[in-house]
C-alpha cells in the first residue's frame, strides 16, 4: 500500500460532520494515513484543534482563508498569533489572495494577506496559500517580506509562476484538476516539474477528481491523484507516493511516523 499525505484538507468542515469516521477510515485504508488540515477563520479554529487532538495523523494550520473575507475582522490576526504560540501548528494558513471571486475587497485581501506572511516568517513556519487569478502578487508578496517558505495548493498558474515559485524555495500543491485531460497546461507542469518540489492534495470536500463530478472530495482519492501522476511522469505510484511524503514531512516538519502513531 502507498504512503500518502494529504497536503490539503479541509476534513473538519461541516460537509463531514455526518460521517468523518468512515471517511477517515478509507482514508487510511488507501494509505492516507496523515493529512494537513488548514482553517479558514477563527471561527473554526476551536473545532479544528478537537479534531486534530482526537484524530491521530491530522495536523492543523491555522490561518484566514480570502473568500471568507466578510468573517474576518483586524483584531482576529492577534487572536491568529495567539493561537500559533499556544497551539504550535505545522503551518499558517489557508491565507492569500483571490481576484477571481467577485466582491471581495482587494485592499482588505492584502491587509490580511501581507500580516499573515509576517506571522509565518515571525513563527518560522511554512504557508499553506491560496491564489486565483493573483499568482504575481502572491510571488511579489513573498520575494518582499523574504525568508519564506510553503506550497501553493491547488496551483493553477503557468510553468513560469511555477518556476518562480521553485526558486523561493515554495512547493505547489496539485489534485482533482490534473486528473481531467483538458488541464494541458497542468498536466505538462506536473509532468516535468522538480518532484521534490510537489505535494498531493484532494482539498477534500472540493474539486472531485475526474470520474467523480459532482460528488463529495474525500482524502481517500489521494490515490487516484498519485496514479495520474506517476502515468504523466511515466513512473511507478510507489515513486511518487515516496516522494511527495518526504517533501510533505520535510515542509511541514512533522514527527517521526510509524504507520499508526505519531512520535
Amino acid at each position: 500500500m502507498l504512503d500518502l499525505i494529504d497536503s490539503h484538507t479541509h476534513i473538519d468542515v461541516a460537509e463531514f460532520d455526518a460521517d468523518r469516521g468512515p471517511v477517515l477510515a478509507r482514508a487510511r485504508d488507501a494509505g492516507v494515513a496523515r493529512q494537513i488540515v488548514p482553517a479558514i477563520a477563527l471561527a473554526g479554529f476551536d473545532k479544528l484543534a478537537a479534531l486534530c487532538r482526537a484524530e491521530t495523523g491530522l495536523y492543523p494550520a491555522y490561518g484566514l482563508h480570502p473568500m471568507y473575507l466578510a468573517e474576518h475582522r483586524p483584531e482576529h490576526l492577534d487572536a491568529l498569533r495567539g493561537w500559533i504560540e499556544r497551539e504550535r501548528p505545522v503551518a499558517v494558513g489557508e491565507c492569500g489572495l483571490d481576484f477571481f471571486v467577485e466582491g471581495l475587497d482587494a485592499e482588505s485581501q492584502r491587509l490580511y494577506f501581507r500580516s499573515q506572511l509576517e506571522i509565518a516568517r515571525d513563527f518560522n513556519l511554512p504557508l499553506v496559500l491560496h491564489a486565483r487569478r493573483a499568482l504575481d502578487e502572491v510571488i511579489a508578496a513573498l520575494r518582499s517580506i523574504g525568508k519564506l517558505s510553503g506550497v501553493v495548493h491547488s496551483f493553477s498558474g503557468s510553468e513560469e509562476q511555477a518556476r518562480q515559485l521553485w526558486k523561493l524555495g515554495f512547493c505547489i500543491g496539485l489534485g482533482g484538476p490534473v486528473t481531467y485531460e483538458r488541464a494541458r497546461r497542468l498536466r505538462g507542469i506536473a509532468a516535468t516539474m522538480p518532484l521534490e518540489l510537489l505535494l498531493l492534495e484532494t482539498d477534500s470536500p472540493d474539486q472531485p477528481l475526474h470520474g467523480h463530478q459532482g460528488q463529495r472530495n474525500e482524502p481517500a482519492l489521494l490515490s487516484e491523484v498519485c496514479a495520474c501522476i506517476a502515468a504523466l511522469r511515466a513512473v511507478p505510484a510507489e515513486e511518487i507516493a515516496m516522494a511527495t511524503t518526504r517533501n510533505a514531512e520535510r515542509l511541514f516538519r512533522l514527527p517521526a511516523w510509524n504507520g499508526s502513531a505519531t512520535a
